[in-house]
């Protein structure tokens, strides 16, 4: 299990997986507010990993995946290993340590798009100018 780790895929490639890979779960590890007010990829699931109030790691982001793969992704043997997991923050560091804690927990597909939703800052510290989902023209809405 030690060569287990988390895959980086860009936000082409996360799209086209998650086209190729209908049972994946797209997950959007952002908080409440980013979510809603920035928007997220179209056709995905919202669970925070750090949120406010309080700015902590989110006790339960295991158990709340656990529960949204063996709630109809999964077979009825119960392998958490059966979905992939793509994971998704603004600019791919907050999911990657998400994806972390899931392969460090027994999940085995886990994919975190290094770009994020925003990308990375540019000179002017604006996002969304050098890469990110929304960068690349990829399906995204908002509330």
């Amino acid at each position: 299990m030690s060569d287990m780790q988390v895959r980086g895929v860009s936000p082409s490639q996360a799209w086209e997986f998650l086209q190729e890979n209908p049972r994946a779960l797209l997950i959007d590890v952002r908080s409440n507010m980013e979510y809603l007010f920035v928007g997220h990829p179209t056709g995905a699931i919202h669970v925070p990993w750090i949120d406010e109030p309080e700015w902590q790691v989110n006790p339960h982001f295991v158990v709340q995946i656990r529960q949204l793969v063996l709630g109809g992704v999964c077979g009825a043997d119960g392998d958490i290993s059966c979905a992939p997991i793509v994971l998704i923050c603004r600019s791919g560091k907050r999911s990657l340590e998400a994806g972390k804690l899931l392969i460090k927990n027994g999940f085995k597909e886990v994919y975190n798009v290094t770009e994020g939703f925003e990308g990375e800052l540019d000179a002017q510290h604006h996002r969304n100018s050098m890469g990110g989902w929304r960068f690349h023209g990829l399906p995204w809405e908002q509330c």
